[in-house]
C-alpha cells in the first residue's frame, strides 16, 4: 500500500463534486499553490510541502485512517457513515458543504416523529447513521440500502420512507416527498488521525492550520471605516457588532474623527442605517482577505 511521504503533508480531497472546488480555493487562499489538472490524481504543491490526492469522497476516511494520507477534507456525513465514531479527529470545521440527513415520505404518510418509523421500510444510502439513530430512539424498522436515487424508492413501493441528504429540498418535492425531520447535520471538515507520523508533519499541520484559521476568520469579518463626531464615538461603538478597541484618528475638521474597526459579524443595511443616524458619515465596509493573530 502506498504510504505517506515523510517530508510532506498528503491531503485527500474529493476528486470532483460539491466539495472539490471549494477545497482547492481554500488551500489557494492559504498560500498552497496547486497546478490542478483533473486527469492527475496525485499532485504536489509548487511552493509548499503539501501533496493532494484526488479520490472519491467515500474513500477519504479510509485513506486517512489507514495512513495513506495524513489529512482529508470531507463531509462529516461521510466520516460518520464510513468509520466508527472516534476513529478520526475533526481538526477544523470549514463552514461550507452544509447539508443534512433527513427523513422524508409522502406528505399524506402522517410521519412527524421518530416513533412513527416503527415497522416502516426505510431506504437510504447511509445505513450506519440511520441504524445508530434508530437504536438511539429504540425503534425497530427495516433498513433498505440503496446506493443512489433513493428518492424514487417510495414510488416503486420499495420503501415507505427515505433517509437521504438534503440541501434545498427541491429533489424531494420533485418526487412528491416531504422532509419531516433531520437526524444528522453535516459540513466539510479537515480530519486526521489523533497523531501524525512525525514531529515535522505536526509542525507543518500547525502552520497550515494557522493560515487556515486566518482565512476562515477573515471570511467572517469586515473592516469598517467611517467619519463621525467625537461625541458620537461611544454610541457608534455600541452599535457595531463585536467592535473592540477601534482605531480613532483625528480629522482636520474640528470635532470629527475617523473610526476604523474590525467587526467579526456580518454588517447589515440596518446596522449601517443606525450608524448614520448616530452621526456617522462616509461609512465603508470592505472584506478582509487574511487575518493572523
Amino acid at each position: 500500500m502506498m504510504s505517506s511521504s515523510s517530508d510532506i503533508l498528503r491531503i485527500a480531497i474529493q476528486k470532483s463534486g460539491r466539495l472539490s472546488e471549494r477545497s482547492f480555493s481554500l488551500l489557494g487562499q492559504c498560500g498552497v499553490d496547486i497546478d490542478h489538472k483533473k486527469e492527475r490524481l496525485l499532485v504536489k504543491s509548487m511552493n509548499y510541502p503539501v501533496e493532494l490526492m484526488m479520490v472519491r469522497d467515500d474513500d477519504i476516511p479510509a485513506y486517512v485512517y489507514d495512513g495513506v494520507c495524513d489529512l482529508g477534507i470531507v463531509g462529516q456525513n461521510v466520516v460518520a457513515e464510513k468509520l466508527e465514531r472516534g476513529s478520526l479527529r475533526e481538526i477544523r470545521s470549514l463552514g461550507f458543504g452544509y447539508c443534512r440527513l433527513s427523513l422524508a415520505a409522502d406528505p399524506a404518510s402522517g410521519l412527524s416523529k421518530g416513533s412513527d418509523l416503527a415497522g416502516k421500510r426505510i431506504a437510504t444510502s447511509y445505513p450506519n447513521i440511520l441504524s445508530r439513530y434508530l437504536k438511539k430512539i429504540d425503534i425497530k424498522a427495516s433498513i433498505i440500502t440503496i446506493s443512489g436515487s433513493v428518492e424514487i424508492a417510495p414510488s416503486l413501493d420499495i420503501a415507505d420512507v427515505i433517509c437521504d441528504l438534503v440541501s434545498t429540498g427541491g429533489t424531494l418535492r420533485a418526487n412528491g416527498l416531504r422532509e419531516f425531520f433531520t437526524i444528522f447535520e453535516s459540513q466539510a471538515v479537515v480530519v486526521g488521525k489523533p497523531n501524525l507520523s512525525s514531529e515535522f508533519k505536526e509542525d507543518l499541520l500547525t502552520q497550515l492550520l494557522q493560515r487556515l484559521d486566518g482565512v476562515l476568520k477573515a471570511q467572517r469579518t469586515k473592516y469598517i471605516m467611517m467619519n463621525a463626531p467625537i461625541d458620537a464615538i461611544q454610541e457608534i461603538k455600541a452599535i457595531i457588532p463585536g467592535m473592540e478597541d477601534p482605531t480613532i484618528v483625528p480629522l482636520t475638521t474640528p470635532g470629527k474623527v475617523a473610526i476604523h474597526a474590525v467587526a467579526p459579524e456580518q454588517m447589515f443595511w440596518e446596522t449601517m442605517e443606525r450608524l448614520k443616524k448616530a452621526g456617522a458619515s462616509s461609512i465603508l465596509v470592505v472584506p478582509i482577505e487574511k487575518i493572523i493573530e
